[in-house]
């Protein structure tokens, strides 16, 4: 099933904020991505209905495991290429910025070389 890249950066969202403060309800996401009320609420009703995550009555979000398989993904991504990023002396927060816009389009090829590439610069 093909992913929608707005969906993958909810998925990658909601797994950063699981980290940080161990739960996760949908105005964290919206706090956390500057989005409306609204949207949240829709992209959590379609990633529910897709299988990605489960709502509790409280309103808790878990990732069930394919939401855990893509947000863990992106993610990864994510932080390779942040951490590439910065490598060439980019800003710490362009770096990160930049990564966003690069994590969901590259191909598995690409990845992999920059992914060893990094870690060979980390030694």
């Amino acid at each position: 099933m093909t992913i929608h890249e707005s969906a993958e950066d909810y998925l990658e969202a909601i797994l950063i904020l699981r980290e940080r403060r161990g739960t996760v309800r949908s105005i964290d996401i919206v706090n956390e991505l500057g989005y409306s009320k609204p949207s949240v609420s829709i992209a959590m009703k379609k990633l529910r209905e897709n299988g990605y995550i489960s709502m509790a009555a409280d309103g808790l979000i878990t990732l069930n495991d394919s939401g855990l398989e893509i947000a863990s993904r992106i993610y990864h991504r994510h932080r390779t290429l942040t951490e590439l990023f910065a490598l060439l002396g980019v800003s710490p927060q362009n770096a990160a910025a930049d990564a966003c816009k690069v994590e969901h389009d590259l191909s598995e090829e690409t990845f992999a070389r920059i992914h060893d590439f990094v870690r060979r610069q980390k030694g």
